[in-house]
């Protein structure tokens, strides 16, 4: 039997939290970059992106960010464009939320963004708006009980 040298397996090394608890410094797009927004994800770690350059692509999560930052549906994130490609692009980095909004007042997103403040709450079914029925009387001549010949129709 081979002698452990380690501290741990692989679920010991998973469990640490080797997030950014402090703030990191703000990225700016560069030659060949362009912000975007998440429209829907796709698996297989690819989403679908609408561009602020006005292209829809497809993104595709790079390797060091795979099972360590997730991305969803509206995130703000920065692409690289290929340029071989102009329907294809890389995901590079994924803001939070107070970093979109220093980049809507440092004029490098347009001021009507949507940003996903809700992203951990669950609001399924909240564009939902149900309007009033006004009561048409229709309901006192119907009869549960009576027969429906289905040939005839």
């Amino acid at each position: 039997m081979p002698k452990n040298k380690g501290k741990g397996g692989k679920n010991r090394r998973r469990g640490k939290n080797q997030n950014e608890s402090d703030k990191r410094e703000l990225v700016f797009k560069e030659d060949g970059q362009e912000y975007a927004t998440v429209t829907r994800m796709l698996g297989n770690g690819r989403c679908e992106l609408n561009c602020f350059d006005g292209v829809t692509r497809l993104g595709n999560i790079r390797g060091t960010m795979r099972k360590k930052v997730w991305i969803s549906k509206d995130d703000i994130i920065l692409v690289g464009l290929r340029d071989f490609q102009d329907s294809k692009c890389d995901i590079i980095l994924r803001y939070t939320t107070d970093e979109a909004r220093n980049l809507i007042k440092n004029g490098q997103l347009p001021p009507d963004t949507r940003l996903n403040e809700g992203a951990d709450d669950n609001d399924e079914g909240d564009d939902i708006v149900f309007a009033e029925v006004e009561d048409t009387g229709l309901d006192e001549n119907f009869d549960a009980n009576r027969d429906i010949d289905v040939d005839g129709m």
